[in-house]
């Protein structure tokens, strides 16, 4: 793609845009090939209202707070491009490159942050929500409205710092023109109650609707993830979405009113909060909601959040377990006894063993009170939900075996240990970033050993950053490699894969065209590349086309081998979407069970063939009149499943589903398949809590207590998917 950059002088330069980094539903990102610190930003549609938005943008950027350490905090547009046409169109912007940032959720959800930043303890969540709240203040001070926020437009550094992204689609007033150009979008989960069920592109956006996502966020980042309107739910009927229980006013942890909601077993205590902090929630989310003027502003949270960092202490058993002064006991520790073990913020010495990683431990005894369920929790209307944006799940390639040693970079581990501690000894009141000496000296180190890697050490390094899903990292360690060897195939698949699972589904795609020019017979581009359009059919206004190309990716790579079980898997998956809107369904419903078959008798070891196809037969049963028929061989497909791999809570859940479903039709051994039904919805809910799926498990417990018409209370006491499991 080619645009128009103008100079100074007026006179324009002509950029040639070829790889793309991303792609979303306006507009498309792309690497600028003269310029590594900026990406540009082009729009499918740009339309005049883009181009003068653009203009007041860059004409009235806010003020950066953390200008001093040379981090961007706002990621603001720096350049209009122009149409190549030469017609005077804005069709896009540059922008700030970032990396080594990945979103928030990475950060306040345990079990990611345990993975990809180990020792990024409460001091540094507490770091990041004041760098979050400097950053809006900021943009509030200049007069800009974020309107979309959600935890997708935020980025951290391991060191805490913040970038707010997707500027564009912010709300902009234009001081000339008196014009405003309102945010259009908005996600339910973070929208305050006067901005629920509205049209955003009628209602102009004001600093007290951004406070109410930014509390969210914040609350969220200091109890492990936990949603301030998250809760089971005590009355009757459907359970609300998040959506109607913040127009309703019920914040889980409200103080001065009663909700209908108690919060999940595994959610931290609202004591762990400073007493500071609790008040601002409460101003938030309770007194907010009648009148949204007293919801705290950014300064507010920057003050009371530096309050409650001052008053942090460290626990004598763990110098990773950091709460506030105001607790008589650590209250990581106690969360890790609930957990079975499972430490929120584990200690080097864990780390170091890599004790983090391991699978949670069962507790033989319960070392708390299982809490209480309500007499009326949701009921749950059992659907089929599709399997859509998991993980992509591939084997890797493993690396070319030489004969090397590596001292270096198990060094280079022990350094980032230190480096870490070095940054947490040395915190200040500034944002958080290390000025020490002898993190510099290791940097340099760091950077002396790197100028000597090879191929082989990139692809490695690569290699085992995807292992512990820390894709981004990998994605850079295999364009190193593809640097040192720019004609090796798997390099380009497996940075493809990496892209994959940050959803970088634009940037997967052109790795895995690379793969495949360089290598017509690289069979996992091909599956790879089937998967990418399969999930670009979601975002598509033409998903047929895209399941078209999906499928011819899976059968040019079983022509080259007929004994690929996971294309033949992957095309199943497909055939049985499209049958959903096929005008031919059965046809496409007997093409993908003929799939999962082919890859039954290939390997039948393999249980995700036979979940896949217990699905298809679940959803066959829906249009069929044999449906006793289709929904026993669900189970049986489900069983098997269960059989080679007894740890699949989605298998349990499903079955417990289809078997309450054979019970409500009054069909054959209605008693037993009813008790079967609880029983595998109780193993769902354990091995969900014990994998922290919090929505296979909240989905779990819903249906418990729909096949136990309500009277699920008493079955939680004095059973142990409370218990034993949390």
């Amino acid at each position: 793609m080619q645009v128009l950059r103008r100079l100074p002088d007026n006179k324009n330069i002509s950029i040639n845009l070829t790889v793309s980094l991303g792609r979303g539903g306006e507009a498309c990102v792309y690497a600028v090939p003269t310029d590594s610190s900026s990406v540009a930003k082009i729009y499918h549609k740009p339309t005049e209202e883009h181009g003068h938005k653009l203009e007041v943008m860059i004409a009235h950027p806010p003020d950066n707070p953390t200008a001093s350490l040379g981090h961007i905090s706002i990621a603001w547009p720096t350049e209009a491009l122009y149409s190549s046409h030469g017609n005077d169109r804005i069709v896009g912007f540059l922008m700030p490159r970032l990396r080594g940032m990945r979103p928030i959720i990475d950060f306040y959800n345990p079990r990611t942050r345990r993975q990809h930043c180990p020792l990024f303890n409460y001091q540094y969540l507490l770091r990041t929500a004041r760098n979050m709240a400097a950053a809006f203040a900021s943009l509030h001070a200049s007069g800009y409205c974020i309107g979309d926020v959600n935890e997708s437009n935020i980025l951290v550094s391991d060191a805490a710092l913040v970038t707010v992204v997707d500027t564009d689609s912010f709300q902009v007033s234009d001081p000339s023109h008196k014009t405003v150009y309102r945010c259009k979008v908005g996600k339910p989960e973070f929208t305050p109650p006067e901005l629920q069920n509205k049209n955003f592109s009628q209602h102009e956006r004001s600093e007290t609707h951004d406070l109410f996502g930014l509390g969210v966020l914040i609350f969220q980042l200091l109890m492990e993830g936990t949603h301030p309107f998250s809760g089971i739910y005590q009355g009757t009927g459907e359970p609300p979405a998040y959506e109607v229980r913040i127009a309703e006013g019920h914040f889980t942890y409200s103080q001065g009113r009663r909700v209908p909601y108690v919060a999940t077993p595994i959610a931290p205590n609202w004591e762990i909060l400073h007493p500071t902090l609790q008040q601002l929630f409460v101003r938030c989310f309770e007194d907010g909601h009648y009148d949204p003027k007293l919801r705290p502003s950014a300064q507010h949270w920057l003050l009371a959040l530096a309050e409650a960092e001052e008053a942090l202490v460290t626990c004598s058993s763990n110098p990773q377990h950091i709460h506030s002064n105001h607790l008589h006991k650590c209250p990581w520790c106690e969360r890790t006894s609930r957990l079975g073990g499972r430490d929120p913020f584990p200690s080097p010495e864990a780390i170091a063993a890599k004790e983090h990683l391991k699978p949670r431990i069962k507790s033989k005894r319960p070392s708390y009170q299982p809490q209480r369920l309500p007499q009326n929790t949701i009921p749950w209307k059992a659907t089929n939900f599709p399997q859509r944006g998991s993980a992509q799940n591939v084997p890797y390639y493993q690396p070319i075996k030489k004969r090397r040693l590596y001292p270096m970079m198990f060094c280079l581990v022990g350094f980032g240990l230190l480096g870490y501690l070095d940054w947490m000894i040395k915190l200040t009141n500034r944002p958080f970033i290390s000025q020490s000496a002898y993190t510099q000296q290791v940097l340099k180190q760091t950077q002396a050993a790197a100028n000597n890697y090879t191929f082989d050490d990139y692809y490695k390094q690569g290699h085992a950053l995807y292992k512990i899903r820390n894709y981004q990292e990998a994605v850079e360690k295999f364009s190193k490699a593809i640097e040192k060897k720019s004609e090796h195939s798997k390099a380009y698949v497996n940075r493809g894969n990496a892209h994959y699972n940050l959803k970088e589904y634009q940037a997967a795609l052109a790795d895995y065209n690379k793969a495949i020019e360089i290598n017509p017979s690289e069979i996992k581009a091909y599956v790879n590349r089937g998967n990418v359009h399969h999930m670009l059919a979601e975002y598509s206004t033409d998903p047929d086309e895209e399941y078209k190309l999906a499928i011819a990716d899976y059968d040019r790579a079983l022509n080259i081998n007929r004994k690929d079980a996971e294309a033949f898997i992957r095309r199943g998956i497909v055939r049985s979407q499209m049958a959903k809107y096929s005008g031919d369904s059965q046809n496409d419903f007997k093409k993908a069970i003929n799939d999962f078959n082919y890859a039954i008798n290939i390997n039948p070891k393999r249980a995700e063939a036979y979940y896949q196809r217990g699905l298809l037969r679940y959803q066959i049963a829906q249009y069929s009149s044999s449906f006793e028929s289709e929904y026993k061989q669900a189970i049986n497909d489900f069983s098997k499943a269960l059989q080679i791999n007894s740890r699949l809570a989605k298998v349990y859940l499903k079955r417990g589903v289809v078997r309450y479903e054979l019970a409500q039709y009054g069909l054959a051994k209605t008693g037993k398949n009813h008790k079967k039904a609880v029983d595998d919805l109780q193993k769902a809910a354990k091995i969900s809590l014990e994998q922290e799926d919090m929505d296979n498990y909240q989905q779990a417990l819903s249906s418990i207590c729909v096949v136990l018409e309500n009277r699920c209370d008493t079955f939680f006491q004095n059973s142990n998917v409370l218990g034993k499991s949390s």
